[in-house]
């Protein structure tokens, strides 16, 4: 019992405290000080701050381990939208791009690579980041000299280190000399030491730069990710991190097995429903099963809902964006663009042409896009990211006696032509998201994919955590009628807290124990929502992204102190930047 003149910092009373262990909830109090959790239970001593949680779920902060704010983080103190969302930790420099090492005559090209790859506006990039780096280490002080709400940690991502190493020679195709493999691992294994949470890449042709060219991991071989691999070895810890579209010739978790065994280091991959894979997601878990099975320590990243586009007139795509007419009016400002839309006679021209595409190796992607108005769905207030077949803008067309392009132009011009349309291009090819519900019960897949600050124009993943809450915890439908069609609070949390966290060595935080951080969201799972995404023109350069807010989050708090409100920013910046491993103290801060 702690006496009654003890004194917190703050004293969260009477919550429904969801640990992130995975044990059953319990109504408790959690006391903290100096940024730790100190006491859970019942708390006798005052706090200078107290917050009556009485109803609300009190659980860890979210662990989200793959976003891409390896720009943004240099300059953006509150790191919407993942702050929004409950996040308090993220991991960056997924998929083999980021901005160190970076040569001084490489940072366009390192830019347009992130544009291409992830779909961030280059403008925005150029403007604001400072560059105030080289080396990897350096990128790291530069992270650690920026205050901001949420704790970051970043992969030394492949595409960067590629183009330090082979300068010029960085082209699809290069084959490094072993003098270029020694480098590219010592790169690594300096980071790594210096505070790096993992390495990087990419394997995938849907990855390309604004040039059209495939990301440098694409082509590389085995023997260079292996040895690079074991750079990652050597130093003792570190997750190796990959995107692939695991074409069969490449025997990728041969060799992923072979490296994780060899070096006792974590490999984690994307493991998805994709078009561009070879390998179905059930030969995904199935491979990586085996290997496990071997020894190996393979871990599927899996998202909770399709990988989507979001589409408006003034995103990255629509349906309507390979028209002649449309292309003729694409450059335009958006007020000289929305009067022509607005046009009727323009509008019937539209309506009658075909679509002509740009050469491309993703064409198939493009006629979805353009055409199989089966597969979109028309975001209303009620939408459901997991709809069916009835709510496609072919079935609502079919219903109102108009054609698909009809239905979806006129509904694009909605709310002044800020209208959007839904798109799963991965991830939903059954039509529904069953296949998951297996997934989020084993203890080899974790909860991921966000993809947060990237894919500007197009997604707004960042919001998962939030949608895992109210879609797989609460609202699914069409899961509900049987086992496992939602998942329980608990285990939702777990798998975005302390699962998440583990991956990557960060265990002083995702669960609620005396010694752990005190990163918090005080959650009313009755209000828990997503808010309607629209387009914002706040990055750099009036850089264009895609934002979603949350309903229901009554707080976050971060090290100790509350930096969201109802939603709002506190301005409080008590995040910082995680260099390697994390332990609790936990025989410390018990009381």
């Amino acid at each position: 019992m702690q006496p009654r003149t003890q004194a917190y910092d703050l004293v969260i009373r009477n919550g429904t405290v969801v640990d992130g262990t995975g044990a059953p909830r319990f109504t408790g109090d959690i006391a903290v000080r100096n940024g730790l959790i100190v006491a859970v239970g019942t708390v006798q001593g005052q706090g200078l701050r107290e917050m009556d949680a009485s109803g609300k779920v009190v659980a860890p902060g979210w662990v989200d381990i793959h976003t891409h704010y390896d720009g943004q983080a240099t300059w953006d103190a509150e790191m919407a939208p993942s702050s929004w969302h409950g996040v308090t930790t993220v991991v960056m420099g997924n998929c083999g791009v980021g901005f160190a090492p970076a040569a001084p005559e490489r940072h366009q090209w390192l830019i347009s690579l992130m544009e291409g790859v992830e779909d961030i506006p280059g403008t925005a990039l150029a403007e604001g980041m400072k560059w105030n780096w080289e080396s990897f280490p350096e990128y790291l002080d530069a992270l650690e000299a920026m205050p901001r709400s949420i704790d970051v940690g970043t992969h030394v991502p492949h595409g960067a280190v590629r183009a330090y190493v082979l300068g010029d020679r960085e082209k699809p195709g290069a084959v490094p000399t072993d003098a270029d493999i020694d480098a590219m691992s010592a790169i690594v294994e300096d980071g790594l030491r210096a505070g790096a949470l993992g390495f990087s890449t990419s394997r995938t042709v849907i990855h390309k730069s604004v040039d059209g060219e495939v990301v440098p991991g694409t082509t590389a071989t085995a023997d260079e990710l292996i040895r690079i691999g074991r750079a990652m070895g050597r130093v003792g810890h570190g997750v190796f991190e990959m995107a692939s579209d695991m074409k069969r010739e490449w025997n990728e978790f041969a060799w992923m097995g072979a490296l994780s065994r060899e070096t006792g280091l974590p490999v984690t991959f994307a493991a998805l429903q994709s078009i561009a894979k070879e390998l179905s997601l059930d030969e995904q878990i199935s491979e990586m099963r085996r290997e496990n099975a071997a020894g190996a320590n393979i871990v599927a990243q899996i998202a909770l809902r399709g990988n989507g586009i979001i589409m408006g007139w003034r995103g990255t795509v629509h349906p309507f964006r390979f028209r002649p007419s449309y292309v003729a009016i694409a450059e335009l400002p958006w007020d000289e663009q929305l009067a022509k839309l607005r046009n009727p006679a323009f509008r019937a021209t539209m309506l009658a042409e075909a679509n002509v595409y740009p050469e491309s190796d993703i064409i198939h992607l493009l006629r979805v896009i353009g055409e199989v108005w089966t597969h979109q769905f028309e975001m209303d207030a009620s939408f459901d990211y997991e709809p069916g077949a009835d709510a496609s803008i072919a079935a609502r067309a079919a219903a109102h006696g108009v054609s698909a392009d009809e239905y979806a132009y006129d509904l694009l011009m909605a709310d002044d032509g800020c209208g959007m349309i839904y798109l799963p291009i991965l991830n939903y090819a059954d039509g529904n998201l069953d296949f998951l519900e297996p997934l989020q019960l084993a203890d080899d897949t974790v909860n991921s994919l966000s993809d947060g600050g990237a894919h500007c124009g197009t997604i707004c993943d960042a919001a998962s955590p939030t949608f895992m809450l109210q879609h797989w915890v609460r609202d699914r439908k069409r899961g509900a009628d049987k086992p496992g069609g939602r998942i329980t609070l608990e285990n939702a949390v777990k798998r975005q807290c302390r699962d998440t966290a583990r991956l990557y060595g960060l265990d002083d935080r995702g669960v609620i124990a005396p010694g752990y951080m005190a990163d918090l969201n005080v959650i009313d799972m009755d209000a828990i929502a997503l808010g309607k995404p629209w387009l914002a023109f706040d990055l750099p350069a009036g850089g264009k992204r895609l934002l979603q807010k949350a309903e229901g989050y009554v707080a976050t708090i971060k090290g100790g102190v509350v930096t969201f409100e109802n939603g709002a920013w506190t301005g409080a910046t008590p995040g910082g930047l995680i260099r390697g491993p994390q332990r609790a103290e936990l025989r410390e801060a018990a009381e």
